[in-house]
């Protein structure tokens, strides 16, 4: 008797793993923000397709709606959540990720308009039931994920008297605790960490000029630090009161800021283009940092790299690399899909160039090795919005349109 329950006891488990598994696919997975949950471009997916057909994977859903704007995705509970502008107001829209079918669109702020593409550039963040977007003009809000209630709202270049940066505030908001911390830009307030529950002001810190980037957190000793790539410098700051630890201007060049750090352990890689480069610190004991090493083999622009066991993978200008993430030694070089941005999932990239061209390539210092490529239809505007990868799919936009592409392995 007690060997049946026993093997009933395992079967059970059996049946509600394979449910659980199941049930994640339906809904669509989760990513919860710009990068994902980690800010690190890392799925944790498995089970995918390890070769592409070559027409590429097959086509799960199609719509339009998102609006104009380069806002990737956030996922969670069956929605997917983007920005886009309608006229002439940014939205923040959700959408049932099975489907494709709008849930709900909520106005929360003006337009942003420029030559290189009107609307938000910034992904919303999924905290809890609520979700927090930063528009194009600056407007921040705060906003019910079931419903799309507006919780509140405020512009931060006004509030902290920051100006527009040339092509946009591009920033995706950063949640940690009760904190909501984003790059404001004003004198006396570059970066603040705000309420999330009511936009109350926590702290605000130094009076550099926003850049594009997303800040991250680095946990030192007993000390999480907040790391942000400004106009100016990275830096790293005390995320209890926004006291400056450490500043790396070497990373910055006089133009756009725009890659998400990379951490590992005490160790910081920022990296930006136009000809400057990027450089590894490393944060000591005492909340300092050194830099270990500076190469312009590794020139990130848009597109952040993303760091897989030793090695770093990313688009130095318009090259994919593979370079080691503690020496700066280059592994390979490829010119790939052409220049674009990245995800990982499954132990491969999947890389969207600024065309249109979408390729599937396996993560390996040894060379470069690609398993697939298509191309989805363009607008007059390059493809800027980043890819993400949940719940067996492959997610992407272009201006107004998203497409689902069903990216499992079939049974």
């Amino acid at each position: 008797m007690k060997n049946i329950n026993i093997k009933i006891l395992i079967t059970l488990a059996i049946l509600v793993t394979s449910l659980s598994i199941e049930a994640f696919a339906q809904t669509g997975g989760n990513w919860p923000q710009w990068r994902g949950a980690n800010r690190d471009g890392i799925s944790k997916e498995t089970g995918l397709l390890k070769q592409w057909p070559a027409d590429g994977p097959p086509l799960a859903w199609k719509t339009s709606g998102a609006g104009g704007g380069y806002s990737s995705f956030a996922i969670s509970k069956g929605r997917l959540y983007t920005m886009g502008l309608r006229g002439d107001k940014e939205y923040v829209i959700a959408f049932d990720v099975a489907t494709g079918k709008q849930v709900w669109a909520t106005p929360h702020g003006g337009a942003f308009r420029n030559d290189r593409g009107d609307g938000p550039r910034g992904t919303p963040t999924i905290d809890g039931d609520n979700i927090y977007s930063l528009g194009g003009d600056g407007d921040l809000s705060s906003i019910e994920a079931r419903t799309g209630r507006l919780n509140w709202t405020m512009n931060v270049l006004k509030k902290f008297g920051g100006s527009n940066i040339v092509w946009g505030i591009s920033e995706s908001p950063l949640v940690i605790g009760e904190k909501l911390l984003v790059n404001a830009g004003g004198p006396g307030a570059s970066i603040v960490a705000l309420n999330k529950k009511d936009g109350s002001l926590i702290w605000k810190s130094q009076s550099d000029r926003a850049g594009y980037s997303s800040a991250i957190p680095v946990q030192v000793g007993n000390t999480t630090q907040v790391v942000f790539f400004t106009h100016t410098r990275g830096l790293g700051l005390d995320l209890k009161d926004g006291k400056l630890l450490w500043e790396y201007p070497r990373a910055a060049n006089n133009v756009a800021n725009a890659a998400t750090p990379v951490v590992r352990g005490n160790r910081v890689f920022i990296s930006s283009d136009y000809g400057n480069g990027g450089g590894l610190v490393e944060i000591g004991a005492d909340g300092k940092a050194q830099e270990v090493y500076f190469t312009k083999d590794m020139r990130n622009h848009h597109s952040s790299s993303i760091l897989i066991g030793d090695h770093l993978y990313g688009f130095s200008g318009g090259i994919l690399t593979s370079m080691r993430f503690d020496t700066g030694e280059v592994a390979w070089k490829d010119r790939s899909v052409g220049k674009g941005s990245i995800v990982f999932a499954d132990g491969n990239l999947y890389a969207l160039s600024e065309n249109g061209v979408v390729g599937l390539v396996e993560v390996s210092p040894a060379g470069y090795k690609e398993k697939g490529r298509f191309r989805i239809p363009q607008d007059s505007l390059p493809t800027w919005a980043h890819p993400v990868v949940a719940g067996g799919k492959l997610f992407l936009r272009d201006q107004d349109t998203i497409y689902a592409y069903d990216v499992r392995e079939k049974k």
